[in-house]
């Protein structure tokens, strides 16, 4: 990633002495450059159509709260100068402003050149694009931290003596102000960055480079964790994540694709799917939107994806398919199918007559993350494909009498209905004893809670108790092993944060457990947002809601299983053959949809016939790519 510079819209805005804006101009699409001039002090310049303009640096204020939404401001106190930072890669910018702060913070310890110094000065003038962060930047960054941290303490310790009781109010002040610079340090260190494979790479770089394409693997590979990578490297205004399922679209931050599309179900004649979609508030995110991610792709309709080609060539009033929006779809077909009626025939997106019109790249990743065992990397393949052999069989029927309870925590059970989990949660902590500790989310709109609580991984009422068999249902820290999925049991709940619940996860950590937000966009704009404890129950849970789960220990039973791919969808949640429990496996419950299997054939063929290997792909200058076929 480029650290030094970003593509976004600025508003420059010039400060009177007490604040107020005098002076206002906004740049749409520029290049925001990060460098350093002559005397290799920090300048911010923005490279406009016709001309630049340069800023040095010398104080920075940064405001960077909606970070995450692509905006940011940074204000120059010196010059009375601040930019609005909007419609920015929120990577990009995350990692903008890191280099920023961390770069200027060095830079004070090294001292300013004096305005005498310069003006005498022969050099020429000069601007080169900044150094990305390394590790002796982030070193020095960290001594400069410790030593504000020392410094700070035996102020706080003066105070405390020199204490009169007609200063309690302004002393109270001081220790506020005294505790947020301990707590609310300079963010200047920067997180380990995140490392995506070769095959991760050159998707990324596909989508960069404008092209619509579909990239598939097997659960694990990746996909979802790509997928929010390559949300984070476009720019928010113009780019809309949506998903087949509401589950799938809170784990990304979007909405379902139904909910975007403005069209209902898509059951009706497409004449009346247009009028839908005509509406003013859905035309305008039609024409607003020029990337369109749809995750969770098996499980929608063919039909419906054609009209919904059709409806937005028209909308948009472009006869490109798509009507040129850039596609980047993701899914596995060999998982959860589209829902049809019993006398309606299955048709699969790719089935769909627009497909090879709208796909320009098809592409698989192979490398699987989630299990390292290559035994059970190897069964779990079969189980995709349709097969299984004696060795899959009995391997998988000797799991019954897997001994996976591991310091009082359990096997969640993995069921095929919804009911089923429901009363086998409930029963499981009515057994407990003592009185249920009750946590109240917080919704943006109580009127959406009920549609919030079919789409988020947690309920807006969580019940828990001293002992309750619990799973983790955000990432929170992934170095320490607490993921999404992650399963604990409850030790108490903290009287000091409001009786918090402290967990004890699987993998050694105990943990006080706060609240933190889930966010959900529905139709015509509007944002949902959840706060509430990041656990559930997890004595049971369905297949459905444990889309994007990694499960340390899980007890499976497939005897009920309805749905072909549904039994690979279950038993790929768990970690490890040594996790895993199968009570009732049978080789009846393995099956592949034939015709997923014959568009995954040609898939693989086709990748080799056009030699679209890592190898060739990374050639300087090559732009071979794995075409629609």
């Amino acid at each position: 990633m480029d650290a030094c510079g970003i593509s976004c819209t600025v508003n420059v805005e010039e400060l009177s002495p007490t604040g107020i804006v005098q002076k206002k101009t906004q740049h749409r699409n520029i290049l925001l450059l990060l460098g350093r001039d002559e005397f290799r002090e920090i300048v911010l310049k923005l490279q406009l159509s016709k001309k630049e303009i340069k800023y040095s640096i010398k104080e920075v204020v940064i405001h960077k709260k909606f970070i995450k939404d692509g905006k940011a401001t940074i204000k120059l106190p010196e010059t009375r100068i601040q930019f609005l930072i909007s419609n920015c890669p929120p990577d990009k910018l995350v990692m903008f402003i890191k280099t920023l702060q961390t770069k200027l913070e060095c830079l004070k310890q090294k001292g300013f050149i004096s305005l005498r110094k310069k003006l005498l000065s022969d050099e020429r003038k000069a601007f080169s694009e900044i150094s990305p962060l390394t590790i002796k930047d982030l070193q020095e960054a960290q001594k400069i931290k410790t030593k504000q941290e020392e410094t700070t303490k035996p102020q706080e310790l003066n105070s405390k003596k020199r204490k009169r009781p007609d200063d309690d109010i302004q002393g109270k002040e001081n220790a506020q102000v005294a505790k947020k610079a301990l707590t609310c340090p300079p963010s200047l260190t920067v997180a380990a960055p995140v490392v995506l494979s070769k095959e991760q790479n050159m998707v990324l770089d596909i989508v960069l480079r404008g092209r619509n394409i579909f990239f598939t693997g097997s659960a694990g590979t990746g996909k979802s964790f790509l997928l929010k990578r390559i949300i984070g490297a476009l720019p928010p205004h113009h780019t809309f994540a949506t998903a087949s399922t509401g589950v799938a679209a809170c784990h990304i931050g979007g909405t379902t694709l139904h909910a975007f599309a403005g069209i209902g179900s898509g059951k009706a004649p497409l004449e009346q799917c247009i009028e839908l979609a005509s509406r003013k508030l859905i035309t305008q995110q039609w024409k607003k939107c020029r990337h369109l991610i749809i995750d969770e792709i098996s499980m929608v309709d063919g039909d419906f994806f054609d009209k919904l080609e059709t409806v937005a060539r028209v909308v948009k009033q472009c006869d490109q398919p798509f009507g040129g929006i850039q596609l980047i779809v993701c899914g596995d077909f060999l998982q959860l199918p589209p829902v049809t009626k019993d006398s309606e025939k299955r048709k699969f997106a790719f089935q769909s007559k627009s497909w090879k019109d709208v796909m320009h790249v098809n592409l698989e990743l192979t490398e699987v993350r989630r299990q390292s065992d290559k035994r059970f990397i190897a069964i779990l393949q079969n189980i995709r494909n349709g097969r299984c052999p004696e060795m899959v069989y009995s391997t998988l029927k000797a799991t019954s009498q897997n001994n996976i309870q591991k310091d009082g925590i359990l096997a969640t059970k993995l069921c095929t209905h919804k009911e089923d989990v429901e009363q086998i949660n409930i029963f499981h902590i009515n057994k407990l004893p003592g009185d249920k500790k009750r946590f109240v989310g917080t919704d943006t709109d109580s009127a959406y809670t009920k549609q919030l609580n079919n789409v988020c991984p947690v309920p807006d009422i969580l019940e828990l108790k001293q002992g309750a068999q619990v799973m983790l249902a955000k990432n929170l820290d992934i170095q320490k092993g607490l993921v999404n999925g992650a399963r604990g049991i409850i030790t108490g709940f903290d009287k000091r944060s409001d009786g918090l619940p402290i967990v004890k996860f699987a993998c050694g950590v105990e943990e006080i457990i706060k609240p933190v937000r889930w966010v959900m966009k529905v139709g015509g704009g509007v944002i949902l947002c959840r706060k509430q404890v990041p656990l559930k129950l997890a004595w049971a849970i369905s297949i459905h809601k444990s889309q994007g789960m990694s499960l340390d220990c899980v007890e499976i039973s497939l005897s009920r299983v309805f749905e072909a791919g549904q039994a690979y969808v279950a038993l790929s949640r768990a970690r490890s053959l040594e996790g895993l429990r199968c009570v009732d496996f049978e080789t009846s419950c393995v099956r592949a949809n034939p015709e997923v299997l014959r568009f995954y054939h040609k898939l693989q063929l086709h990748q080799k016939m056009m030699q679209t290997t890592m190898d060739g792909y990374s050639k300087p200058g090559g732009t071979k790519f794995c075409d629609s076929y």
